[in-house]
């Protein structure tokens, strides 16, 4: 297959690799990332991701150009305990990169929204997930990992509460009109963060992100290792962690990572 015109997108990330196929975009950069010259910012991209991975290994597969699976390394010279932010920092560039092609598209904006802490959703339908691995070594580094739904049709749709560009736009798009998108929303964000030292309230994400992210304010189920946690989800703490006030108590509980669904809201809640 040959390689799409990615000229948007080399603008803005001028490090892209375009595979035919892989079977992690993750697993494929977090290899080449241990070579210490592979500079910041490098892209490795696929419309053909065979064995694309999700939170907890969950496998996630789809159908040859219906979706895109991209891979980003950072660098980032900020304090290791700040990269929490990463993670919802990628969110947030792929939901403001879904607002904009609805709006475009002639549809509304604010149906997309992000789920903490790596789901992006149309109308409470999933079209994107985000994965970030850190890289082992000695240098500070992460890749951030982003499947989105593109061409999908509703009878590709793994489960039924997910969604495409497709479906969503009523139109289809070029790899280079999606990826350059994402890319410049991800990099501005980025540079902010950087320039900050990873003080994610100086740099505005703890704003940004909270603003744009449906599960605040929710009745939350999150699924933790010692049991379920059923509350309200209040905010988000300086480091990204999820503020649940559990049913019937007063005190928050400050959550770091787990699988979280939207509930119907709590009695006075």
């Amino acid at each position: 297959m040959t390689a799409p015109d990615l000229s948007s997108s080399l603008d803005v990330a001028p490090h892209i690799t375009w595979l035919t196929e892989a079977g992690s975009t993750n697993a494929e950069l977090v290899s080449r990332a241990t070579d210490p010259t592979m500079p910041d910012f490098s892209v490795l991209v696929t419309d053909a991701q065979t064995s694309g991975r999700g939170r907890r290994d969950r496998v996630w597969t789809t159908p040859p150009g219906a979706s895109l699976a991209t891979s980003v390394l950072l660098r980032p010279a900020v304090p290791a305990d700040r990269l929490g932010w990463i993670p919802l920092m990628a969110g947030l560039a792929m939901t403001r990169s879904v607002q904009m092609l609805l709006a475009g598209a002639g549809m509304r904006a604010a149906d997309a929204s992000l789920k903490w802490p790596n789901d992006v959703l149309v109308r409470g339908l999933k079209v994107s997930g985000i994965l970030s691995e850190l890289i082992p070594g000695d240098e500070l580094a992460v890749v951030i990992g982003a499947g989105l739904n593109t061409s999908m049709t509703r009878d590709q749709l793994p489960v039924d509460t997910a969604t495409s560009l497709a479906i969503e736009c009523r139109r289809t798009y070029s790899v280079d009109t999606v990826l350059s998108l994402y890319l410049k929303q991800l990099r501005e964000l980025y540079e902010a963060f950087v320039a900050s030292r990873g003080d994610a309230r100086a740099c505005g994400l703890v704003s940004q992100v909270s603003a744009a992210c449906e599960t605040l304010g929710q009745a939350v189920k999150v699924q933790l290792p010692d049991g379920d946690l059923v509350g309200v989800a209040r905010g988000l703490d300086a480091d990204g962690r999820l503020l649940v006030q559990p049913e019937g108590e007063s005190v928050l509980r400050s959550i770091s990572a787990g699988d979280v669904t939207h509930l119907r809201p709590l009695p006075n809640g």
